[in-house]
């Protein structure tokens, strides 16, 4: 029977508590290394340098190691700062105590997700398009679900990626064994079609120039550029994918954040269900980047060349490597898709929206050409002729602002710096005065 006394405490801590193995400590002492029979993944091998983000934070910590009284501003890794309406906060807070009692307590759920959540997604931002219930699948992120949708694909696809580009999409396709060798000159990878999306094609790549892929990744609003495809260059996307027999890949995280007519689902797009996918985030729109919460949308009448379909596959992914999000995170995100959530939301969207003003603002004033800041939460600044680590590395020392260099997303992205809108006021004003006293 069950007990509880402090003996069998201490008898469970005890279990519990790693053990030191002698012969492990003979083996070190007689100076053999350990390393085991087993090859390197060679496809990690690939991988250049270090994640971009990781790298962004290691040189902040150096920063503040060198300068520890320095208020050092961060517009560099899109990490919302608005605390949580209470709406939001107050449902998972009551949900969590009410896993401490007997009534409450509830253990796994749905790998595919709680079904009121479910509806209440494909209700709140698939209404006019047709998209089920059933065709919603939540998730513990947008980025963890590209990785899945990954592993669903596999190794022996080939795939498109916009150039500049959230660094995921490139990364995961070397790691899963779809990208050639890096080439130093081009700055590129082998078997990977970089499809340039510059201020000279209106951010759009050329598709009359680009070659057919398997599977074709595509971010609106972009991050980085913060460029929201039109509607008639979504259309020619999904035109040139039933042409080819590819699947679009779409990610729509920060749809929210579009203010004009810019379609903010690719199923707005007829015959979108029968060529893509679509990857989305309560991340930056409600603010769950620490919570994690997301979902994908996979359509009944997508099919792989053999007529199976897509989603079926996708769910047996879900069923074996996940095992749903977690419950106390889909509270949050059904009180975010309340009538008062959204709107509280909302409201913390515009204010990032008011940010990215502000920035804009601030470099058109100083002659800078920005892109971005009215459909996303990024903006996309160029400094002709320069290197983009440089200018963040004179930016971070003469300010103490963190950006992001542009070529960490592509090399189309030298001579260009992602500068986030996420923040609080006093930050973005302070740095908009540092901005203007170093380049005024």
């Amino acid at each position: 029977m069950y007990n509880s006394s402090t003996g069998n405490s201490m008898l469970c801590r005890d279990f519990m508590r790693p053990r030191i193995i002698q012969a492990s400590l003979k083996t070190q002492k007689e100076g053999i290394a350990g390393n085991t029979k087993v090859p390197r993944n060679v496809n990690m091998e690939k991988l250049r340098s270090g994640y971009l983000f990781p790298e962004i934070s290691k040189r902040e910590v150096q920063h503040i190691e060198k300068y520890p009284d320095a208020k050092l501003i961060s517009l560099g890794i899109g990490d919302t700062t608005e605390p949580l309406p209470d709406i939001i906060a107050s449902s998972m807070a009551n949900y969590a105590l009410s896993l401490s009692t007997a009534e409450g307590y509830r253990g796994y759920g749905a790998e595919q997700g709680n079904k009121a959540l479910r509806k209440a997604i494909a209700e709140t931002f698939y209404k006019d398009v047709r998209i089920k219930e059933t065709e919603v699948f939540v998730s513990d992120g947008a980025q963890c679900d590209i990785t899945r949708l990954q592993l669903l694909l596999g190794s022996n696809v080939s795939i498109a990626v916009q150039d500049p580009s959230f660094p995921a999409y490139v990364d995961s396709s070397v790691i899963i064994g779809q990208a050639g060798d890096f080439e130093d000159k081009s700055r590129m990878y082998g078997n990977i079609e970089y499809m340039k999306c510059v201020p000279q094609t209106n951010f759009f790549p050329d598709l009359a120039k680009t070659s057919r892929t398997d599977i074709i990744f595509f971010c609106s609003p972009n991050n980085p550029t913060g460029h929201a495809a039109t509607r008639q260059q979504l259309e020619q996307l999904v035109k040139f994918a039933k042409e080819n027999g590819s699947i679009i890949i779409f990610d729509s995280a920060y749809a929210a954040y579009i203010t004009d007519d810019s379609p903010r689902s690719i199923f707005e797009i007829p015959g979108a269900r029968e060529v893509a996918i679509e990857v989305s985030s309560f991340s930056k729109f409600a603010g769950f980047t620490g919570i994690r919460l997301g979902w994908t949308v996979v359509p009944e009448e997508l099919s792989f060349s053999n007529g199976f379909p897509v989603i079926n596959d996708f769910n047996r992914i879900v069923c074996t490597c996940f095992n749903g999000a977690s419950s106390i995170a889909q509270v949050g995100g059904l009180a975010c898709l309340s009538p008062e959530g959204f709107a509280a939301v909302c409201s913390i969207t515009d204010y990032y929206k008011e940010n990215a003003k502000i920035l804009l603002n601030t470099f058109a004033s100083l002659g800078l050409k920005v892109y971005g800041g009215k459909n996303a939460p990024y903006l996309w600044v160029h400094f002709p002729g320069s290197k983009s680590w440089d200018v963040f590395t004179e930016i971070l020392e003469r300010t103490h602002i963190i950006t992001v260099p542009g070529s960490g997303f592509g090399p189309a992205g030298e001579e260009f710096m992602r500068v986030c809108a996420f923040g609080h006021r006093e930050s973005i004003l302070e740095a908009a005065r540092r901005l203007e006293n170093l380049y005024l």
